[in-house]
């Protein structure tokens, strides 16, 4: 292993793993990162990993860190500034709709995985019924909380880039009646930090991923 301050571990297509980067971005933290084969899994990042997931987050080469979200906040009070709000009633209403936010990741899971149509449209029904609770949550914009970038736009950001790709194969009007939550995509999509959270590849390998599942949508993206 590396000796550097912080190395994230990490596979190229984690949207957990988007999330940590994007902070890392945003506040300027110099870090290296190493894509692993989730399905090979190095033993050596088995002796660092409680979980065996990505992020992995190590710390002077010795001691790590596991979980987007703590990762995200350790960093976060590690450095100057805060990517949270600072009272105390936004930072916990914030951690909650982070919270939500992975409920959304686990719906998009399942959307990829629907073998047929009629799963596929339920799944699809119940992730658009998340994005209007959403929609009554969101500032005028252009992120979650006004002008200011903060950890709940890191979040959501590898969210609405599954779907910039899926828009591409099969258009699902997601969003078609949000206009808020439009906004905030397009702002997303549009932030350095987003962009560098991927490799150029990434629509391309998401795509073959996708393709991989043996389900509704892999059979509409061929």
């Amino acid at each position: 292993m590396q000796s550097e301050k912080y190395q994230l571990i990490s596979h190229a297509l984690c949207p957990y793993v988007q999330r940590s980067i994007i902070l890392l971005e945003e506040k300027g933290i110099v870090y290296s990162r190493k894509d692993i084969d989730l399905a090979h899994k190095p033993a050596w990042f088995m002796q660092h990993s409680a979980t065996g997931k990505v992020p992995l987050l190590i710390v002077d080469g010795k001691n790590s860190v596991f979980e987007s979200a703590v990762i995200c906040e350790y960093l976060d009070e590690v450095t100057a500034g805060s990517m949270l709000p600072n009272d105390h009633l936004e930072k916990a209403q914030h951690r909650s709709w982070i919270d939500f936010g992975s409920g959304i990741l686990a719906n998009i899971a399942s959307l990829y995985n629907a073998r047929d149509k009629i799963a596929f449209e339920k799944t699809h029904r119940q992730i658009q019924s998340k994005f209007h609770q959403l929609e009554e949550q969101l500032s005028p914009g252009p992120y979650f909380s006004g002008e200011n970038f903060q950890l709940i736009d890191a979040v959501y950001a590898p969210i609405f880039r599954y779907f910039d790709v899926i828009d591409d194969f099969l258009f699902l009007d997601t969003f078609n009646t949000l206009d808020k939550c439009q906004r905030w995509r397009k702002a997303l999509g549009q932030r350095q930090s987003v962009r560098h959270a991927v490799s150029i590849d990434y629509p391309v390998n998401l795509k073959h991923f996708l393709m991989k599942r043996e389900s509704y949508l892999s059979i509409a993206l061929q």
